[in-house]
């Protein structure tokens, strides 16, 4: 009898365990299929003809722009390299449309719960240190100053940067470089390890995991504010005062971060199954702040190195900022940059979030 009641009891706890599970992915099954349904809500071929539509505009733009002060050779190789991203990106966005789409729409759909964990993540990063988020700003700083003593004090940068044609402060010149850069290797970085870091929540059944990159990217961007401060009050300091091209910081931080989101969705979702992606990344770091014109200025090279250092979308921002805080350039008045910043960007965040969608199936068995 105590082992007839017994197996009665195991029955009735897996009986109740099954349902849980069957609830619970009843629950994700409805997620799924409510973001599907908003998706459909919009008719998916005018969304895509709206998407070529301004795709062509784009083309039609980039083509009929003319500098007479560029050399002709080179201008039209980016008028044709900008016409075959543009070509590819609506193409990708044409057959992928779907896939591409849920993800935007996941995360307007947990906007609320991404910006309530956005602000957790960061407050838990220093809890338990006596200075606390004091530890967050104090290494940049002390960067920032060591570079200054050592490139400006020691071998006399600024008079290369004069000879170039660049007459502010080296420090101011030194800081508006630094800052986008701090805000992108915290960002990648915290980004990358965003599915390890919160492996408890990718095992749950029920929880959208597709918000835990931009989390990262929120919280990183809570200290980007900080330095924001900061490079303005060194500006001032040298009687830049801010004006209305300084608005302009508000839109190339919001570059880099659709630059960086873009990029975690793809590194998180590779660095779940190649854990050695972190070192790579942290290698890549390293050569990426030579390989960016923050200590140096890109005016001392040639023609044809400036083109393919310019590759670099991390060239364009690091630029908008000097141009935001001392030089007074809007952004549109570098068009060309502009545009293919807009391009890689989108087209990375497409590739990015087809690569996340199609392997998160297998995150939780792996991690």
């Amino acid at each position: 009898m105590k082992q007839k009641s017994a197996c009665k009891s195991i029955r009735s706890v897996n009986q109740q365990n099954n349902c849980k599970v069957r609830k619970m992915s009843r629950n994700k099954t409805e997620q799924k299929d409510n973001s599907n349904r908003k998706i459909r809500n919009f008719p998916k071929p005018a969304a895509i003809a709206i998407f070529w539509g301004l795709g062509l505009i784009l083309a039609l733009v980039l083509v009929n722009h003319h500098n007479p002060l560029a050399d002709q050779v080179t201008e039209r190789m980016k008028k044709v390299s900008g016409c075959v991203l543009i070509t590819f990106t609506c193409i990708i966005y044409t057959i992928y449309y779907e896939r591409i789409m849920t993800i935007p729409v996941e995360l307007w759909q947990s906007r609320k719960l991404i910006w309530k964990l956005a602000k957790n993540d960061f407050k838990k990063r220093y809890a338990g240190s006596y200075l606390g988020i004091v530890w967050a700003m104090a290494q940049p700083v002390v960067t920032v100053v060591m570079y200054w003593i050592v490139f400006d004090k020691v071998f006399d940068t600024r008079s290369q940067l004069v000879a170039s044609g660049i007459e502010v402060p080296y420090v101011l010149y030194l800081t508006a470089g630094l800052v986008p850069w701090f805000y992108f290797s915290e960002a990648i970085t915290q980004g990358t390890m965003a599915l390890v870091e919160y492996n408890y929540l990718v095992k749950k059944v029920v929880f959208n995991i597709s918000i835990l990159p931009i989390i990262k990217v929120i919280a990183a961007t809570f200290i980007h504010i900080f330095f924001v401060v900061v490079l303005l009050l060194v500006s001032i300091g040298y009687g830049y005062y801010p004006n209305i091209y300084t608005l302009q910081l508000i839109y190339y931080s919001f570059c880099m971060f659709m630059l960086v989101l873009g990029m975690s969705y793809f590194t998180c979702a590779l660095v779940v199954f190649i854990r050695d992606l972190q070192q790579i990344i942290n290698i890549a770091l390293q050569i990426g702040m030579w390989a960016t014109p923050i200590l140096w200025s890109i005016e001392m090279l040639t023609d044809n190195m400036k083109t393919l250092f310019k590759l670099n979308p991390l060239v364009y921002i690091v630029n908008g900022y000097r141009s935001a805080i001392y030089e007074k350039v809007w952004f549109w008045e570098h068009f060309y940059s502009s545009t293919y910043f807009w391009i890689f960007t989108i087209s990375l965040f497409c590739i990015g979030t087809l690569i996340f969608r199609k392997m998160r199936v297998h995150f939780a068995d792996v991690l």
